[in-house]
């Protein structure tokens, strides 16, 4: 391991101020949500900072199964429940503008001769 190596690694740590404690919420259907809860560094709950929601469900493609994960704006687990549905909502669409914008990109490329892969030998 170079020197470079070893200063990357040692410049890694734990953000003691912004240390939170994962639980897993699941109707075993479709949605999963996550209440990640303040915690201090001796890991007692910290309760100067909110608990964050996210939320999380999978939506099929033809390529099988995508995951979306977003923010859920709520102050308790009930409202992080209750804006579900409305919030994967809005991560759908916002994915789906995201790729036609990538698409559109990429429609609207300039195509050069010569850049590029060239043509496959076949020998």
């Amino acid at each position: 391991m170079s020197d470079k190596d070893t200063k990357e690694i040692k410049e890694i740590y734990v953000d003691s101020n912004n240390l939170y404690r994962e639980e897993n919420f699941t109707d075993l259907k479709v949605a999963s949500i996550r209440r990640l809860i303040p915690v201090k560094p001796d890991g007692s709950d910290d309760k100067s900072r909110a608990p964050i929601f996210m939320g999380q469900a999978s939506m099929m493609t033809g390529a099988g199964p995508l995951p979306i994960q977003f923010p859920l704006d709520a102050n308790n687990f009930k409202e992080a429940m209750d804006n579900f549905p409305e919030a994967v909502k809005k991560a759908v669409e916002k994915m789906i503008e995201e790729v036609k914008e990538l698409q559109r990109k990429e429609a609207s490329r300039i195509i050069v001769p010569g850049e590029g892969p060239g043509p496959v030998k076949l020998d």
